[in-house]
């Protein structure tokens, strides 16, 4: 039984786009369980149970969350499930099977990775045109750029187009100073980083200048500006669902590791 908890999430993306496509042509387990229960004989380390037995990680490590709240919403999870085992179904699962298997084991090479994106962060970098996508653009962004320069000291360049312009290195080196080591908020904030393309909206989301909900929008401005001229990309919107479910889990996992 043990080894059925850990074959769900084999072999499971964590790139969110790749589980996406993988969603696409599922092979679904029957749910083989009851009951789900969350085991806080450890107060650091709240276990997820199934049929009173551990959930396992893809890396056979027990599936536990820092706070109760979060094993519960995990668990949540777990229980919601009905006839089938959907991992697509299941972000924020997806999202711990990384935190303990991976960001936990290398918390510096995630940082960094997620450090890099403040050297090209999406929202630097601004159209030069039509006049309705650089309001848009500046509506969006120009916030959140100005919080980031209250809260670390922080001034970020602007560029036209898609040529790099380097950022200044006190700039980077303030912001990544704001780059958690806790491997449940790294995790979340990385996830979230690479759905938006932007270090800077994942940082507002965890330091609560900016919700979920604001945040995804300020990533699509250049997509939703796109679609009002041209109409819905019905694909497009599908893909980015899935991707918005990525988020609000990663969104809890900051919430629920305060």
């Amino acid at each position: 039984m043990r080894e059925i908890f850990t074959e769900i999430f084999e072999n499971q993306p964590l790139d969110p786009t790749e589980a996406a496509q993988q969603a696409m042509r599922p092979r679904l387990r029957k749910r083989f369980y009851k009951q789900v229960q969350v085991d806080d004989a450890d107060a650091g380390n709240i276990a997820i149970l199934l049929d009173h037995k551990p959930v396992l990680t893809p890396l056979r490590r027990p599936l536990a969350a820092p706070t109760r709240s979060l094993a519960q919403v995990i668990a949540a999870e777990w229980e919601a499930q009905t006839d089938v085992i959907d991992p697509a179904r299941m972000p924020l699962t997806r999202l711990a099977n990384a935190a303990i298997d991976v960001v936990s084991e290398t918390p510096q090479a995630v940082a960094d990775e997620v450090a890099k994106y403040l050297g090209t962060d999406l929202l630097c970098y601004r159209a030069d045109g039509p006049a309705g996508l650089v309001e848009r653009q500046s509506q969006a962004w120009d916030p959140v750029l100005d919080w980031a320069q209250r809260q670390f000291g922080a001034r970020f360049v602007l560029a036209q187009g898609v040529m790099h312009v380097p950022q200044p290195r006190d700039a980077i080196a303030a912001t990544r100073a704001a780059i958690p080591n806790d491997p449940w908020r790294l995790a979340a904030i990385s996830s979230i980083t690479t759905l938006t393309g932007s270090c800077l909206l994942a940082l507002a989301i965890a330091h609560g200048a900016l919700d979920a909900d604001a945040a995804w929008m300020a990533a699509h401005v250049d997509e939703d500006w796109q679609m009002s001229q041209w109409g819905r990309d019905e694909f497009a919107l599908n893909r980015r669902a899935f991707r918005k479910s990525e988020l609000d889990a990663a969104v809890l996992v900051l919430r629920h590791t305060r």
